[in-house]
């Protein structure tokens, strides 16, 4: 099928966005490319429809395991067969996937990066003929970028192995980050393609205040609508929660430190709009497409220009007005000096660091490669007296030299195994019922449970008896009491990967020049956030999208010093040229859906029609493939 045969076939959408088929034909002739389209700007499409098109089973490598869970259920949705691998899962559960992948029908498997080294997914690469490999998250892979994960260089290592082209997707890269990113991957030709960043209906507003909470509250009252409030701190999610709901609005918090079903709870409880605000760390957000999101409101400032943009970029996707506000003072500029000599502690330190976990976690030298480790931080600087945050930041450094994996937030799930003979079972006067259904569906569901520890998904099997999550385990609890069952309650835990066995002191290989360009790299992140809050003279959005190598962009006439009047009036140019950027980049703010009316009510809200000059622009810009056809109501 053609590329927009499959589109309508699966999806039901009779165009592409803008730069969505250019990526596509891309895909489908085999080179490598690097997309970078905003947030909500439809990057799923731009490989699941050439892997569609192409013979064999594409790759797609992404970090975020609950939006890997949601793609894969919505290809399944549309009848397309799709897998997952992820840490969540076990081994048989894995093994059972690279074997679907490998000799199945199927066309799509997800991996989260930290899966590729590992020696059962490399046994099973070589079995597997493969269309594409596709990143997302692809920053990630550059060491210049704000969220590097160096397990995501393994994906740099499977190329030499496998010979299929890269389709690489981010919101979020600077041109020095771009150029990393074709590099770390690999690209044989380089090739990105690249929307512009304009959002003309999101306004973006900083405020210096003291009255952080009062301003807050002033926002939530002013503008209607579902809003995200972000904080740096779990404890902070909950406070000003508190604080919201004390004053009549209704909201929730949310952190990587709640359990899995709160956090999927409150999180369909506010896109289903049940909950209005949604205070949070930047746990929250990556996947989620709410498009009447009114107002994102930054109550700390973020550390990188790419993690604003991002976050904030999540007002307003359905085309509407929508605000992204960031509130500061002086004692985030401190906390974001403080954060800058942290972050890099030196050298000597992190070495030390190394051995000292080593030798906590009993790893004599020359071994524990591979070895998963429980890794409690808080007691490891009790042990040895260290302060916790700079432990935390030499143990990332460390992770980012690739010596480890270190996972904050674990989810082991729960396992259970059955202790007696399976006719014993059958001889069992049990008083309540649902201790026969529940048994029954282990027997029936979980492979080998007689004959050690089986993952259960607890969701799936309190759904299958109708009792609640806490309801089962109360069930499973009592059974393991009468010596039925061995049960294994999930637990959420600290865990370290060693990617290698332990380095003597001396070997560990901490390069200073290496050290003095990331530190510098960072630093160059924080500085650009300083001038965005404290700059005075240039329009907000056009500091952002300098920043990402935009330079030619007019002031957006809708920021708050924009309406203040401080930023310069723009120079006389070509007017059509102007109207065609505005016209573009509000077509492309509403991910290239629209209609003339919509066109009209912009440009012209109290015209009847779209004036003339508008309509000859556009009739150009869709002739030349520059933006999609308008839809016809």
């Amino acid at each position: 099928m053609e590329a927009l045969e499959i589109l309508r076939t699966y999806w039901g959408y009779s165009s592409f966005r803008p730069l969505q088929g250019e990526i596509i034909d891309a895909a489908v002739k085999g080179r490598d490319v690097l997309a970078i389209l905003p947030t909500g700007g439809g990057k799923s499409v731009c490989f699941q429809v050439p892997a569609l098109m192409k013979e064999g089973l594409a790759i797609v490598v992404t970090p975020l395991i609950a939006l890997m869970k949601d793609q894969v259920q919505n290809l399944r949705d549309r009848g397309v067969k799709a897998l997952a691998i992820h840490s969540g899962m076990d081994r048989r559960e894995t093994e059972l996937a690279l074997n679907n992948a490998a000799y199945g029908d199927f066309k799509f498997l997800y991996v989260s990066p930290e899966r590729l080294s590992t020696r059962l997914f490399q046994a099973w690469l070589p079995q597997m003929d493969i269309s594409c490999i596709v990143v997302d998250e692809a920053h990630c892979i550059s060491q210049w970028g704000y969220d590097f994960r160096p397990d995501y260089l393994r994906i740099g290592e499977m190329r030499k192995s496998v010979d299929a082209p890269v389709i690489a997707l981010t919101a979020t890269a600077t041109p020095a980050v771009a150029d990393d990113i074709m590099e770390r991957l690999c690209f044989r030709e380089k090739l990105v393609l690249k929307s512009g960043f304009e959002r003309p209906n999101l306004s973006y507003i900083v405020r210096k205040t003291a009255d952080k909470a009062g301003q807050l509250l002033s926002i939530c009252r002013g503008v209607q609508g579902s809003g995200i409030v972000y904080v740096r701190s779990r404890a902070k999610t909950q406070e000003i929660a508190s604080l919201l709901i004390s004053n009549g609005i209704s909201a929730s918090f949310y952190h990587a430190g709640l359990g899995h079903e709160t956090r999927a709870e409150r999180q369909e409880q506010w896109k289903r709009s049940e909950v209005r605000v949604m205070v949070c760390t930047n746990a929250f957000g990556m996947g989620i497409d709410k498009p009447d999101v009114r107002f994102v409101v930054h109550a700390d400032l973020p550390d990188s220009p790419e993690a604003y943009f991002q976050e904030a970029g999540r007002a307003g996707r359905d085309g509407k007005p929508s605000f992204a506000v960031l509130l500061w003072n002086g004692n985030d500029l401190t906390r974001l000096s403080m954060l800058e000599k942290l972050s890099f502690p030196p050298l000597e330190y992190v070495e030390d660091i190394y051995h000292k976990v080593h030798a906590f976690l009993g790893v004599p030298y020359d071994q524990g490669e591979g070895r998963q480790l429980k890794f409690d931080l808080a007691e490891f600087c009790r042990h040895f007296s260290l302060e916790r945050q700079k432990v935390y930041y030499a143990m990332k450094y460390l992770e980012r030299e690739d010596h480890w994996t270190y996972s904050e937030e674990v989810e082991v799930k729960t396992r259970v195994k059955i202790a007696v003979q399976r006719e014993t079972l059958y001889g069992l006067d049990l008083p309540d019922p649902l201790d026969v259904q529940l048994l029954d569906i282990m027997m029936r569901k979980c492979e080998g449970v007689f004959s050690y520890p089986v993952q259960i998904d607890e969701e799936y099997f309190a759904g299958k008896i109708g009792v609640s999550v806490p309801h089962l385990r109360m069930l499973l609890y009592d059974l393991a009491v009468h010596h039925l069952i061995v049960y294994i309650p999930a637990v959420r835990s600290e865990m370290l990967f060693l990617h290698h066995s332990r380095l003597r002191p001396g070997n560990v290989a901490l390069s200073p020049r290496r050290y003095a360009l990331l530190a510098e790299s960072y630093r160059k992140r924080t500085d650009a956030m300083r001038g965005y809050v404290t700059g005075t003279g240039e329009c907000r959005q056009s500091y952002l999208l300098r920043y990402f190598g935009q330079e030619e962009s007019a002031p957006c006439g809708k920021c708050d010093l924009c309406r203040s009047g401080a930023v310069a009036p723009k120079k006389p140019g070509n007017r059509q040229e102007e109207l065609g950027r505005e016209i573009k980049a509000f077509i492309l703010s509403g991910n290239g859906d629209y209609t003339l009316d919509d066109i009209r009510r912009h440009f012209a809200p109290d015209a009847a029609t779209a004036p003339k000059e508008i309509m000859e622009i556009l009739r150009k810009m869709i002739d030349s493939g520059e933006v999609a056809p308008y839809r016809v109501e």
